[in-house]
C-alpha cells in the first residue's frame, strides 16, 4: 500500500495500531527530509465485492482461535443459555 504525504511526496507507514478488524489507524511519515509530515490514516473495511471462498466454519473456527480465552468462555455460556431458553 502506498500513502503520499501532502507535500506529494512519498510516505511510510511507521506503525499501524488495529483498532477492530475492519478498522487500523496507520501511522505514516513522509520521505522528502525538508518536509518531516507526519500524519495518521485510517484504513476501512468497506464492503465485500465477492464472498471468501473459505467455508464458513472454516472462518467461524478462525476467528474463534484468534479470541482471548476468557472471550471465548463468555460466548459459549452466551450460547449455551440461548440453547436452554
Amino acid at each position: 500500500m502506498r500513502v503520499v504525504c501532502k507535500c506529494g511526496h512519498k510516505g511510510r507507514i511507521a506503525s499501524r495500531e488495529e483498532v477492530t478488524m475492519d478498522f487500523v489507524k496507520l501511522y505514516c511519515q513522509c520521505l522528502d527530509a525538508k518536509c518531516g509530515h507526519t500524519w495518521v490514516a485510517n484504513l476501512t473495511f468497506s464492503h465485500t465485492l465477492s464472498p471468501s471462498a473459505q467455508s464458513f466454519e472454516r472462518m467461524l473456527f478462525d476467528r474463534l482461535r484468534d479470541m482471548p480465552m476468557a472471550k471465548q468462555r463468555e460466548l459459549f455460556e452466551q450460547l449455551g443459555s440461548q440453547a436452554m431458553a
